[in-house]
């Protein structure tokens, strides 16, 4: 990946995967979780972000099994999709740091009551 900031579906769905593989509707339950309901993921989005995660080499297929008749692929993190999510969630946690940092030292904004 380049070094600019990851997109917040991509970082959802790798994030998704860092613990175990996962089937599709499942991502789409667990980026739900992970986003607080804020993020519904649409079918059509999600297996555009696989098919080019998969591209990428940041994710690979685990397992694939036919489930009632139909075939249902599960996703796993590569080591190299690992290190982009952990490259990224430091990023993200200096960020955040650095923010509330500097919110620390400007205390309560005018207007505000506690």
């Amino acid at each position: 990946m380049t070094e600019r900031a990851m997109q917040e579906p991509t970082l959802l769905l790798l994030t998704a995967l860092a613990d175990a593989p996962r089937h599709g509707y499942a991502l789409i339950q667990e980026i739900d979780a992970i986003s607080g309901g804020r993020v519904k993921m649409r079918t059509g989005t999600l297996y555009g972000a696989l098919d080019r995660l998969l591209q990428q080499g940041l994710i690979e297929v685990a397992a694939e099994e036919i489930v009632d008749g139909r075939a249902r692929r599960s996703y796993a993190l590569t080591d190299g999709g690992r290190g982009v999510l952990a490259t990224e969630a430091e990023r993200l946690r200096t960020v955040a740091a650095e923010a509330q940092r500097r919110l620390g030292g400007l205390g309560a904004p005018k207007g505000a009551t506690a």
